[in-house]
């Protein structure tokens, strides 16, 4: 990531986040999915920044409903998904896509991500990636218009981008993941020492985010449920055989879906 560069957390709503990407030459800054206008603008007049884009990686209004209120103070341009309506959007975007912010030592790739939504998108640029509800640290997004197919392609994308890359998504949903991971896993040390981790930053109200892909693959179970002692247990708890990793991981979101 450019040092030039830093990404600063806005917290919206109970526990979403919008993203802020702070370029320290110039201050301006990017936001991803402000989903509430009240604390953007907010953050934006404390901190003298000036908004150059927006980025929305899906429709969901709680990525979204922000945007027309900030598009009345600011005029700048909106990056979202190509196959999905999103009021104020003004450069839709797809797979393959690439996009440069004058102003901006970076260069955004847009990646097609399936499942939480049919046309949701990432965006992946200088080691950064902004993957909304596709992947969530130790867990992923709930199925609401795609398939399992879809979204199992769209987590092994994700995951096979660089070790190093900094996972930005779009809630604060770490520690109910890592139990369920747990759960999935009680013999992974690494699990055990990431929920060691994530309960002192959430105690003292800090962001379990960013984490990167390397660690993700470790502790992710969504992300390596083709794994025999994974897919094993997944096959215990449902009492039959499963027979592909499509089907290994519907079920595995099937039992995130029930998990209490």
């Amino acid at each position: 990531m450019s040092t030039q560069v830093s990404v600063e957390p806005i917290l919206a709503f109970k526990d979403n986040y919008i993203w802020c990407l702070v370029n320290s030459a110039t201050k301006h800054c990017i936001l991803v999915d402000p989903g509430e206008a009240r604390p953007a603008l907010a953050f934006l007049k404390n901190t003298h920044y000036t908004l150059d884009a927006i980025l929305i990686t899906h429709h969901h209004w709680d990525h979204t409903n922000g945007v027309k209120a900030l598009l009345r103070t600011y005029s700048v341009p909106v990056y979202g998904p190509a196959k999905e309506t999103v009021l104020g959007v003004t450069q839709p975007v797809d797979e393959g896509d690439t996009f440069h912010i004058e102003g901006w030592p970076l260069n955004f790739k847009v990646l097609a991500t399936p499942g939480h939504t049919l046309g949701h998108i990432a965006y992946y640029a200088e080691g950064m990636l902004f993957c909304g509800d596709t992947l969530f640290s130790a867990g992923c997004g709930r199925l609401f218009e795609g398939t399992a197919d879809q979204m199992l392609a769209s987590l092994n994308k994700l995951a096979h981008l660089p070790g190093d890359t900094q996972l930005y998504c779009g809630h604060e949903y770490t520690l109910a993941n890592l139990h369920f991971a747990q759960m999935i896993e009680p013999e992974n040390s690494q699990i055990k020492e990431r929920l060691e981790k994530v309960r002192e930053f959430r105690q003292s109200n800090l962001p379990s985010l960013p984490n990167t892909l390397e660690n993700e693959r470790k502790i992710n179970p969504f992300l390596r449920c083709e794994q025999i002692r994974i897919a094993d247990r997944i096959e215990k708890h449902h009492g039959r055989r499963l027979t592909s990793p499509v089907e290994i991981f519907a079920y595995l979101r099937q039992w995130k879906n029930n998990y209490k």
